[in-house]
């Protein structure tokens, strides 16, 4: 009788604050499979890294010796090759989470303009445009509940593809929150909801260094942005505010 063929073993090579990677190990996570970590610094790229990685990012999925780059190209495959299935079975389902994918990718974009803000003004900026975004998003899961998909995740009670998304973002936020209160998600209750149910997952909290928020802050603080302002300012604040020895 023919042997089945191994599965090819799988090294996530990674960044410790790229949230592209952070979804792909959520992924990877939710289909409990055995992978490796392999970390790069991206100010610090090795030679070995550029040769698999035709756009210098990460993250890059090594399966076995054949190297896949792109984070949605690889949850793709993971998808089409491990189970349980995280896509919808629906292909019209499928599609419009594909679509918010691309949305949250987006919103990404918005929050890395948010931390880079070179003034006050550039920041207040990007803030309402990161907080337009998550009113979209209420609408939207708004919608999904009005049709019956309720649940604590996006597509109601089955993890999917697009939480694993949104996981990293709304990571973002619970560090921001730590040094002022930005109210990203007041007033939007489904979107506080699905933050407070993806920050309880395990794939998603396992998807990260146990020290991220603390390397996440001096990234920030080495950024000279604006929020970089706020942070020292609520660190003096803290500081003042301690009792004397």
């Amino acid at each position: 009788m023919a042997q089945a063929a191994a599965t090819p073993a799988l090294t996530l090579v990674s960044h410790d604050l790229c949230p592209y990677v952070q979804r792909a190990a959520i992924v990877l996570l939710e289909k409990k499979q055995i992978f490796e970590r392999r970390w790069i610094d991206p100010a610090n790229k090795p030679e070995w890294f550029r040769a698999i990685s035709p756009l210098g990012k990460t993250p890059v999925l090594l399966v076995g010796n054949t190297p896949l780059f792109e984070s949605t190209v690889i949850c793709e495959y993971l998808d089409d090759t491990l189970t349980p299935r995280l896509h919808p079975a629906d292909a019209l389902a499928r599609a419009q989470h594909r679509a918010w994918m691309e949305f949250g990718s987006a919103l990404l974009n918005s929050i890395a303009g948010f931390y880079s803000a070179h003034d006050q003004e550039a920041l207040e900026k990007k803030r309402t445009e990161i907080a337009e975004r998550l009113t979209q998003l209420e609408v939207e899961l708004g919608q999904r509940a009005s049709v019956g998909a309720h649940g604590p995740f996006f597509a109601g009670g089955g993890f999917s593809i697009v939480d694993a998304v949104f996981g990293p973002i709304f990571r973002y936020f619970e560090v921001f929150d730590q040094f002022s209160n930005f109210g990203w998600t007041a007033g939007l209750p489904r979107t506080d909801a699905w933050r407070r149910a993806l920050a309880a997952r395990p794939s998603v909290q396992q998807a990260v260094v146990p020290d991220y928020a603390q390397r996440l802050l001096a990234f920030i603080e080495r950024k000279n942005s604006a929020l970089t302002t706020v942070l020292r300012a609520r660190a003096a604040a803290q500081t003042a505010d301690a009792p004397a020895p």
